[in-house]
C-alpha cells in the first residue's frame, strides 16, 4: 500500500503546532505496519538542510502562478522518504511558514497541485500513491484538483487538525488557482462568494478524518462547526475521528534528553527532584508542600487561559504555585506577568516557547492546566499523563477522550487519571482547582496512585496508526 501525506509542517523540520508532531510520528507508525508511506512538504527555510537529499525526483508542471517547479527527493531524520517542493520565490523567506505576504493562496495551491500531480503521474521513478492524504487547509485543494483531473486518480483523505483555520480567499482568483468554474458552488469550493481551501478538501475527498472521536461529533454542530457543520453533517458517513497519538520516544520522562533526572511509574522519586529543579530554575519557593500547576500553551481565550488568569490569585491562596510557558495575546501575557511580579515566590512566567523547557515543565509540575474552550485533540495533556502530571481539563474534543475525572466514583473504581470540568466558567474551574489541591494536601497516597495510573495510559501511535490503516484498506476495497 502506497500513501502520500501532504503537510506544511513536520517535526523536527518545521514546527508551528501539533500538526508537526503528528506528521513527525504518524508516518513512522504506518511504516511499522508495512505501509509504503512518503511525505510531501514545501521547502521552507531549513528543510533541505534538515533532510538527507537524494536528488531531484522530477519536475512539477503547470503550477499555478509558477509554471514548472523542482521536486527534491530525500529522507527525513527518521528515515521516512520525503518530497520537498522547491519554489524559492514562495518558500525561501524569513518568518513563519504561514506569514502572510499577499500570495499565500498561490503558495499553498502550489503544494496541493504538486500533490495532485504526484498522485496522477507518480514521482518520475515509478512510485505512485494509491492514497493521497492531505492535512489541514494548506493542502486542502488537493482532492479538488484530483477530482477535476479527468484521469484515473488515487483515493483521497483530508485530515482536519483544527477546523477554525480554513484558508479563505477572493472568488475571482478561481481561474488563477486553476480551479474549474464547475467547482464554484455551495457543495464545492465556494464559501460566501469566496474560495475556501479546507472546504474544497471536505467537499471532494473520499474520506474525512479529524483528530478525536468527540471532536468529530462537535464539528457537526453550529457552535463548533465554523459554518461548515452542514457539509460535515451531510458527509457524516465519510467522517471519522481518530485520536492523535504521542511519540513516547520523545515525550518520556524515563529518557528525555532535556531532563537531568529521569523517572518512570515504578520509580517516582525522580519527579520530586525534577520539581525542585524547576522551582529553582523559575525562582519559585523550593517547597514540596505546594502543588505546582503548569501551563504549556498558546496564551489565548480558546485555550481557556483567561479562566486561569482569573483563578491565579485563588490558586495561590490554596497554597499552590503556578508556572506559565507560552506566548499569545498581549493582555494575557501582561496579566500573568503582573501576578508573577507581585508573587514571584508562587507564580512564574516564561513568554515564548522552548522545547527543552516544556519537558522540564511537564516533569517538574504536579498538574497541567488545559481548560480549553475547544481542543480538537490536544497532545500536551497526553504528554502530561506520561510524565505523571495530572491534567486539569475541560470536557471537550480530545480532552474528553483522554482524561478521566477524579470523581469519588472514579477514584474508587481505579479509572481516574486527572480532573475534568465542563461549563466554561472561572468559578467551575476554581472549584476543580480546589478539588485538586484538596486531594494533593489531604490524600497524598491517592495523588501518587493517580500519577502512576496516568503514566501507564497508552496513547502511543500504534493503535491510532492501525485505525488509519483500516481506513485506507476500506478505501482501496
Amino acid at each position: 500500500m502506497k500513501v502520500l501525506h501532504v503537510t506544511a509542517e513536520l517535526y523536527p523540520l518545521v514546527k508551528v503546532g501539533g500538526l508537526a508532531d503528528v506528521l513527525g510520528a504518524l508516518p513512522q507508525a504506518l511504516k511499522a505496519l508495512g505501509v509504503d508511506v512518503r511525505v510531501l512538504m514545501p521547502s521552507f527555510p531549513g528543510v533541505l538542510d534538515g533532510i538527507q537529499v537524494e536528488g531531484e525526483a522530477c519536475r512539477i508542471h503547470g503550477v499555478p502562478h509558477v509554471g514548472d517547479a523542482r521536486l527534491v527527493r530525500g529522507r527525513t531524520p527518521a528515515g521516512i522518504p520525503i518530497y520537498v517542493l522547491d519554489i524559492p520565490y514562495f518558500y525561501h523567506r524569513p518568518g513563519g511558514p504561514y506569514e502572510e505576504s499577499g500570495d499565500s493562496h498561490y503558495k499553498f495551491a502550489a503544494l496541493a497541485w504538486a500533490a495532485a500531480q504526484i498522485g496522477l503521474h507518480g514521482d518520475g521513478d515509478h512510485w505512485k500513491p494509491w492514497i493521497v492524504h492531505s492535512h489541514d487547509w494548506q493542502s486542502g485543494l488537493t482532492p479538488a484538483y484530483l477530482a477535476f483531473s479527468g484521469s484515473d486518480r488515487p483515493a483521497t483523505v483530508v485530515n482536519i487538525h483544527n477546523l477554525a483555520y480554513q484558508g479563505i480567499y477572493p472568488g475571482e482568483w478561481l481561474h488563477d488557482l486553476k480551479l474549474p468554474l464547475a467547482s464554484f458552488h455551495m457543495e464545492g469550493v465556494e464559501f460566501e462568494g469566496k474560495i475556501n481551501f479546507l472546504k474544497a478538501g471536505l467537499a471532494y475527498a473520499d474520506r474525512i478524518v479529524t483528530v478525536s472521536p468527540t471532536y468529530a461529533q462537535e464539528i457537526q454542530r453550529p457552535e463548533w462547526g465554523w459554518y461548515l457543520e452542514g457539509l460535515l453533517a451531510r458527509r457524516s458517513h465519510d467522517l471519522v475521528g481518530i485520536l492523535n497519538g504521542a511519540d513516547y520516544d520523545i515525550w518520556n520522562p524515563a529518557h528525555s534528553p532535556h531532563l537531568t533526572n529521569h523517572y518512570d511509574a515504578p520509580r517516582m522519586s525522580g519527579k520530586k527532584v525534577c520539581k525542585n529543579l524547576l522551582q529553582r530554575e523559575l525562582g519559585l519557593e523550593e517547597t514540596p508542600e505546594a502543588p505546582l500547576f503548569a501551563v504549556v500553551s498558546r496564551l489565548a481565550p480558546q485555550k481557556g487561559l483567561d479562566l486561569v488568569l482569573q483563578n491565579a490569585e485563588y490558586l495561590v491562596s490554596l497554597g499552590a504555585q503556578l508556572a506559565i510557558l507560552g506566548t499569545g495575546e498581549p493582555a494575557l501575557e501582561q496579566g500573568f506577568a503582573r501576578i508573577a511580579e507581585a508573587r514571584s515566590d508562587r507564580v512564574a512566567v516564561r513568554v515564548g516557547f522552548d522545547e527543552g523547557l516544556a519537558h522540564r515543565f511537564l516533569a517538574g509540575a504536579d498538574a497541567l492546566l488545559m481548560p480549553s474552550r475547544q481542543e480538537p485533540c490536544g497532545l500536551t495533556q497526553i504528554y502530561a499523563l506520561r510524565f505523571g502530571t495530572l491534567p486539569v481539563v475541560r470536557r471537550t474534543g480530545g480532552l474528553a477522550d483522554t482524561v478521566v475525572d477524579a470523581s469519588p466514583e472514579n477514584l474508587a473504581s481505579g479509572t481516574a487519571t486527572g480532573f475534568v470540568f465542563e461549563p466554561e466558567s472561572s468559578w467551575v474551574l476554581g472549584e476543580t482547582l480546589g478539588r485538586a489541591c484538596a486531594l494533593y494536601h489531604q490524600n497524598p497516597r491517592a495523588w501518587t496512585e493517580l500519577q502512576r495510573r496516568a503514566m501507564k495510559q497508552d496513547f502511543s501511535w500504534k493503535a491510532s496508526a492501525q485505525h488509519y490503516l483500516d481506513l485506507y484498506k476500506g478505501l482501496i476495497r
